[in-house]
């Protein structure tokens, strides 16, 4: 009977590994491509006042191997803010995009989202967002452009809906700039982000890290924050959907590349 119960214990034991989180390495061993030079297949477009995969004015398009927003179908902005999304959600991983800003802002556009644009990390899914939700709540990491005067950093962050814990501190602010230089004119950047779940999100450019964080989690403050809520009442973000932004400037990107860190077990 002893012999048995041990047997017993060492069988849990074995299978309670064996399901286990634990795994460091990536599930996919190089770069894959969420942006296939083509097409907007594994996308999905929700742009604001309009019903998911309405892609008004052909906001999002893909022309000379790049994917382009443009306003050129638009006579103003009218606060048609749009988000393309990415099929899958990821919880762990680097994401790497290649932008820049081109042209001029069209018309009717604010004044702050002149050479702005965004990657959405950790945000809600765009089947949940409103008909006139402007921004999936989610962790952005903004895109700016310099204005060929100004010192103007990219790869600042945003919170719509959320908050994250910085040097120990909980930022309730919405916007938090990063020690990036600026970058003027149509030149191309590159961008990185490293994604390790509700732990350190780190904003890369160059090599180099410039701002960096951790606990990204929901804002209770924010009237998406109930429905938004699991129901084991965790707000941290874990994982979540990748989008690109419009917010009025035009801007190709010619990579989007993911780097799946694994630990995806939820």
């Amino acid at each position: 009977m002893k012999r048995l119960s041990v047997k017993l214990a060492f069988f849990v034991l074995v299978m309670a590994l064996a399901t286990s989180c634990t795994s460091t390495k990536p599930k996919n061993e190089g770069w894959i491509q969420l942006f296939n030079g083509k097409d907007l297949k594994d996308w999905n477009i929700k742009i604001t006042g309009f019903p998911l995969n309405d892609n008004y004015g052909n906001t999002f398009r893909v022309e000379d191997s790049l994917l382009k927003v443009r306003y050129d179908q638009y006579d103003k902005f009218d606060g048609h803010f749009g988000h393309i999304f990415y099929k899958t959600p990821y919880s762990h991983y680097k994401i790497r995009v290649e932008y820049r800003f081109v042209g001029e802002q069209v018309s009717g556009g604010a004044g702050w989202a002149l050479r702005n644009s965004g990657i959405m990390i950790h945000g809600q899914s765009p089947e949940s967002m409103d008909l006139n939700q402007d921004f999936p709540v989610s962790i952005e990491v903004q895109l700016l452009g310099g204005n060929g005067t100004d010192e103007r950093p990219t790869l600042n962050l945003c919170t719509p809906g959320t908050n994250v814990v910085m040097n120990g501190q909980l930022i309730t602010q919405h916007c938090t700039n990063s020690s990036s230089k600026t970058y003027h004119g149509e030149q191309w950047v590159t961008a990185e982000v490293e994604v390790q779940g509700d732990s350190i999100i780190r904003h890369m450019i160059d090599g180099k890290t410039v701002l960096e964080y951790s606990q990204p989690q929901l804002d209770d403050r924010d009237p998406n924050f109930q429905k938004l809520l699991p129901a084991d009442g965790n707000k941290l973000l874990k994982k979540g959907s990748i989008s690109l932004q419009s917010e009025s400037h035009p801007i190709d990107f010619r990579k989007v590349e993911l780097l799946n860190l694994g630990d995806d077990c939820d």
